[in-house]
């Protein structure tokens, strides 16, 4: 019996979520969805194709997500797919492999990623390389967006890779461009990071380069140049939405002042 939970996050995924669970199910003991609200046939679908739906309300915190799940894992390896990820035949011979050996390691996948319909290998959405099985009792997870595991075991790095069908529409972009920088401004401003104009430009700027060039998103051809200005005005954005928190917040503490003495 294999000894490894799948972990999968879901909200309105019913376009992916059979061919996730059925995939995740060549390995896993149990495959465990946390739903935050779905309001198409997600959690149907999830129940129908054998997983098990916990239901977790949210709170802007894909960290928090993550670390409620551990409560519902039984098993002793817990391995974290996303809602849009497929693993090859290579990937699922190797968790399988690496549970039975039972070592106490983390290990890393390779992720490929396609969006628009086409594979990107350069740029913002490059292959890379992202911790996604370890022992359940060995980690937790940090940051509110673009979330990562905290774990103290050795990292080593399965053979095969996940194949991430990220975005079909500019209109999918934008609805997560636009959550995902509200959440990190909002968790940049509680933690009390500052930002101007021309630091939230610069920082734009350098990564706008570096995705273009220094990660060759060139080489990817028209998508791939589109996707790197993308990258700045994603970077820019969540800098201004922090400087607006600052701005807003002012101003309400200018107002709450001026009536305490009225």
């Amino acid at each position: 019996m294999s000894k490894v939970t799948v972990v999968v996050l879901t909200k309105n995924e019913e376009k992916n979520i059979a061919a996730v669970v059925q995939n995740a199910k060549k390995v896993a003991a149990e495959v465990l969805i946390v739903d935050s609200g779905s309001t198409d046939k997600t959690v149907q679908l999830a129940e129908e194709n054998g997983a098990k739906v916990v239901y977790r309300a949210w709170d802007n915190d894909f960290a928090a997500q993550r670390n409620f799940a551990l409560q519902h894992v039984k098993t002793e390896w817990v391995l974290y797919l996303d809602a849009d990820e497929i693993m090859n035949a290579e990937l699922l011979a190797s968790v399988k492999n690496a549970v039975e050996h039972d070592k106490i390691c983390q290990y890393s996948i390779k992720r490929k990623s396609v969006a628009f319909g086409q594979e990107l290998n350069y740029g913002a959405l490059k292959p890379d390389f992202v911790p996604r099985l370890f022992k359940t009792k060995n980690v937790h997870w940090v940051n509110k967006v673009h979330e990562k595991p905290v774990c103290g075991d050795k990292l080593k790095l399965l053979n095969g890779y996940v194949k991430h069908y990220t975005y079909n529409s500019w209109e999918q972009w934008l609805a997560k461009f636009n959550q995902y920088t509200t959440i990190w401004a909002e968790d940049a401003f509680k933690n009390k990071k500052k930002s101007t104009y021309l630091t939230a430009f610069l920082h734009a700027f350098f990564g706008f380069w570096q995705m273009l060039i220094v990660k060759k998103g060139i080489c990817d051809g028209a998508l791939g140049i589109i996707l790197c200005f993308m990258h700045f005005f994603y970077t820019l954005t969540k800098y201004l939405k922090l400087i607006d928190l600052y701005r807003t917040n002012k101003k309400h503490e200018v107002y709450c002042d001026a009536k305490t003495y009225n």
